[in-house]
């Protein structure tokens, strides 16, 4: 199928026929015959693969994947495999990101910031094959080392195991050398604060203006994302028969669930009318801070947060939102509260849901209550513990007579009938009635 010729001073190639019928070559220069027979054997897998439309074998594949930038772009020109277009990782990661135009800006800045600490490890030029699994599993530890959270660390090895995943589907490579490393969104609960009302009270005193007090009104009584949520709020959403607000999710919308309804709080109200009862409200809710990316606003905050008096906490806007699920949870059914907070119970008990002082403490007045109930249930009713003591034996000697003194009377047929008050057996409770002697 595949034939090796041998050009002037030593040069060689393959001859062979693709799919189409047409005679090509493949110029391999001055290499020794046993190479060539090697790579003919590889070129008639191509070949073979190519006209049947199948798969190649798993030792042509690593083959494949192993070549240099030369032979891969002499094997592309004769159609045997794909063009490779991008030979370096930072070409590919950079070509990649610039193709998604579905994704928000937010994840855009999250996928250039591990691009460029990829870049940083292996180098500008590094090629797209050449990390190995060690190497990969050597910049997850760097960015454990560089003291960013797990969480994070876990997000950005993710963002690098699906740069790889891709690489792999559009057959680049035939695997991922960051595949088995540890990710996925993991809950923290040493980063999660309860934030109480008081202290959002205190930071909304601060605020410089009603637009301000309305992002953490929202943040904090609403709960919603900040800011991609509120930047989407319209005032054509709000409708204030119904007392429901419409909230457009981008996070959520991949999910298939773009829109949700929320309610318009009573704690909410009033900053939604501030901000209404301003001169000539436009299209957006927010008008002021459109400009401004999600860090600047976070960062706002935590200067207010200290202008307040109060300790920034961690994740400044995601626990406002964390706190108002932590609240809506005590009054109202999970169902409901995750479709008004637009996540599901599983995200919401690993990242939302809180237990707070007034939890335990109210848990602890129970426990208390019970236990002041239980000594009085206990003489009523008697041991519940499993004695092999009867519940009438449990009971003082006055109030339940002795089988002995309840069976003193005639014997009518070898039967005990009792005398005295208790002596119709229908007026007994059950744990009262005597038994046969």
């Amino acid at each position: 199928m595949a034939s090796i010729s041998n050009d002037k001073n030593g040069r060689r190639r393959i001859q062979f026929y693709g799919a189409d019928g047409k005679r090509k070559a493949i110029r391999l220069g001055k290499v020794s015959k046993r190479v060539a027979e090697a790579v003919r054997v590889k070129v008639e897998a191509l070949v073979t693969a190519s006209i049947t439309s199948h798969s190649v074998d798993d030792e042509t594949a690593r083959w494949l994947a192993g070549l240099d930038k030369t032979m891969a772009e002499r094997l592309s020109r004769v159609g045997l495999i794909p063009s490779r277009e991008y030979g370096t990782l930072r070409e590919f990661v950079a070509a990649y990101i610039d193709s998604r135009s579905d994704i928000e800006p937010e994840t855009r800045r999250a996928w250039m910031q591990v691009l460029q600490r990829l870049v940083d490890l292996f180098g500008a030029e590094c090629p797209l094959k050449s990390i190995t699994r060690e190497q990969a599993a050597m910049w997850r530890q760097s960015l454990v080392n560089e003291g960013l959270a797990d969480a994070t660390v876990r997000k950005y090895t993710g963002y690098a195991k699906h740069f790889y995943a891709v690489a792999v589907d559009r057959e680049l490579l035939t695997r991922s050398p960051f595949a088995k490393l540890v990710s996925g969104s993991v809950g923290n609960d040493e980063r999660q604060q309860f934030v109480t009302r008081e202290e959002t009270s205190r930071l909304i005193e601060v605020c410089p203006n009603a637009e301000f007090r309305l992002i953490v009104a929202l943040s904090r009584y609403g709960g919603l994302r900040c800011p991609s949520e509120h930047l989407g709020l319209r005032w054509t959403d709000i409708d204030w028969e119904s007392g429901l607000m419409t909230v457009t999710s981008p996070k959520t919308k991949k999910q298939g669930k773009p829109k949700r309804l929320v309610p318009i709080f009573d704690e909410l109200k009033p900053f939604l009318d501030d901000c209404w009862d301003q001169a000539d409200p436009g299209e957006f809710v927010l008008a002021k801070y459109r400009s401004g990316s999600g860090a600047y606003i976070r960062k706002r905050l935590g200067t207010l947060v200290e202008r307040a008096g109060l300790v920034c906490w961690p994740r400044i806007t995601h626990n406002l939102r964390s706190s108002r699920q932590t609240e809506l949870e005590r009054e109202n059914p999970t169902h409901v509260v995750c479709a008004i907070m637009g996540n599901t119970p599983q995200v919401a008990n690993r990242h939302y849901l809180q237990v707070t002082a007034s939890d335990l403490q109210r848990a602890a007045g129970k426990a208390a209550q019970k236990a002041a109930q239980y000594p009085a249930e206990l003489g009523r009713m008697g041991s519940q513990s499993g004695s092999t003591r009867s519940k009438a034996e449990s009971l003082e000697p006055s109030t339940v007579p002795s089988v002995t003194t309840r069976c003193e009377g005639k014997r009518e047929g070898g039967k005990c009938r009792p005398t005295g008050v208790d002596g119709n057996r229908t007026h007994l409770a059950p744990f009262q009635r005597p038994h046969r002697v």
